[in-house]
């Protein structure tokens, strides 16, 4: 029965994505040891290391439905490790003893690092799948709302306008830094590893070098210039890309929440009958998908951190180190893909209120519109006057609940230098938006100019 948030029956598909509980399945897994393994025999055979006859018998034993789960299962808790448990129903298969010649030269962590790779490139073309259909989602909203004005927000007080497409944009540059990631750190992941007991290949003593290079090129990998048994910083790597990843879906996720919230109410998670309502509440939509987001992220940048923790490994195979990736790369690559999913529903059907968002600037009487009016006053009456006289007038808009625009209008050293018509150009927040739509077309070229990632 399962027990785990990510293989419940029940929250299974919220916290995480079928395709990628799937990748690190016991099935999948097993299935690339019998992938090495087969790969193995092939090329040993073509080199002539181990004979045709048996790498042909091998190969066609290396077969999922081959498996007894029962007995990979007794003989892995009985070892420690399941490759030999493999390796040992692969050879009572072959007939005539030929499959004695099965994991020639091998050693067990080079089958398992190997098969971890297998399954990190499976992984990783979910992740991109799911950041290339979250980037679109942000360029579209970022491309529809390019000017509509919203209020920025600094330390959680309203600042100056900005524009929902900006807010989009900053975020879509951001994911597009990530696929750039990506691909930078596909080269230095996607490495193999075939190194015998120590590293070093001395259970060969002919044709080492070239059954690494021919078994690489089989399985699509690159070639190791050197064994990685205890040096882990490219798994490390992966765990803290997918952190950062998760960092960015939980922006996303955070500014969702809070603009959901009834006082401010300018966007809202896509809309379901039932969906976010209380047990005692009627009224209330709660958001959903974000809290999913928020807790999945949090829990995989803690399994990052154990991921440079199984860094600090001994010597050239190490003693403990290792087992904490089998634990914390396959539920950080779930629990990412569970936000990513949550995050291309809540972007892919985000409900955005424009008007509210209107509402929101003009609720202060226009007092957020001060910067505007310290700097236009500046050529006037210097910049450092102008913001303690607008400091001064603001608060007396306050205490009067008054427009910010008639305190200033009557203020005779202001009314000197600038008419009513000046100062609300100074006041109106669709004509004090910055470079914010400027911005918003940088990114959005720079993401249509980028090269194809490669097949």
């Amino acid at each position: 029965m399962p027990s785990t948030i990510i293989d419940s029956r029940i929250f299974g598909d919220m916290f995480s994505d079928a395709r990628m509980r799937d990748v690190w399945s016991d099935e999948n897994r097993t299935s690339k040891y019998l992938d090495i393994e087969r790969a193995l025999a092939k090329v040993q055979g073509a080199l002539g290391i181990i004979p045709r006859e048996a790498a042909d018998e091998i190969v066609k034993n290396c077969e999922l439905s081959m498996i007894d789960w029962d007995k990979l299962k007794a003989k892995t808790e009985q070892i420690g490790y399941p490759i030999i448990a493999v390796v040992n129903q692969i050879n009572a298969n072959c007939r005539n003893g030929l499959g004695e010649f099965c994991h020639w030269g091998a050693t067990t962590q080079d089958i398992t690092d190997t098969a971890t790779v297998l399954q990190i490139r499976e992984g990783l073309a979910l992740v991109e799948q799911d950041l290339d259909e979250i980037g679109d989602a942000l360029a579209a909203l970022a491309r529809k709302y390019r000017d509509t004005p919203i209020i920025g927000r600094s330390n959680l007080q309203q600042a100056t306008p900005i524009t929902f497409g900006y807010k989009m944009a900053s975020i879509l540059a951001g994911i597009d830094r990530h696929r750039e990631r990506l691909q930078q750190l596909k080269p230095r992941v996607l490495v193999g590893e075939f190194g015998g007991a120590s590293g070093t290949l001395s259970s060969l003593e002919k044709g080492a070098m070239e059954t690494q290079t021919a078994l690489m090129q089989e399985l699509g990998l690159a070639q190791p210039l050197i064994s990685w048994h205890t040096v882990r910083d490219t798994i490390a790597e992966v765990g803290a890309f997918l952190a950062l990843v998760g960092g960015s879906l939980g922006k996303i996720a955070m500014d969702v929440k809070l603009m959901m919230q009834t006082e401010v109410a300018e966007v809202f998670e896509p809309f379901a009958p039932g969906r976010g309502s209380s047990s005692t509440m009627p009224q209330k939509r709660n958001p959903i998908s974000c809290l999913y987001i928020h807790a999945n992220i949090s829990v995989a940048r803690q399994h990052a951190a154990a991921l440079m923790d199984a860094m600090v490994a001994d010597h050239e195979r190490s003693t403990g180190p290792w087992e904490i990736e089998w634990v914390a790369l396959p539920e950080i690559f779930c629990l990412i893909s569970g936000a990513l999913k949550q995050a291309k529903f809540v972007l892919k059907g985000l409900e955005v209120d424009a008007t509210r968002m209107r509402a929101n600037i003009d609720m202060t009487n226009g007092l957020v519109m001060s910067e505007a009016v310290m700097m236009g006053l500046g050529p006037y009456i210097g910049r450092e006057h102008a913001h303690d006289l607008v400091y001064d007038l603001c608060r007396e808009a306050i205490e009067e609940n008054r427009p910010l625009i008639d305190i200033l209008t009557a203020h005779p050293e202001i009314s000197r230098h600038v008419k009513r018509a000046q100062l609300e150009a100074f006041c109106d927040p669709g004509r004090n938006l910055g470079q914010a739509g400027v911005m918003v077309d940088r990114v959005l070229a720079h993401r249509g100019s980028r090269p194809s990632a490669p097949a």
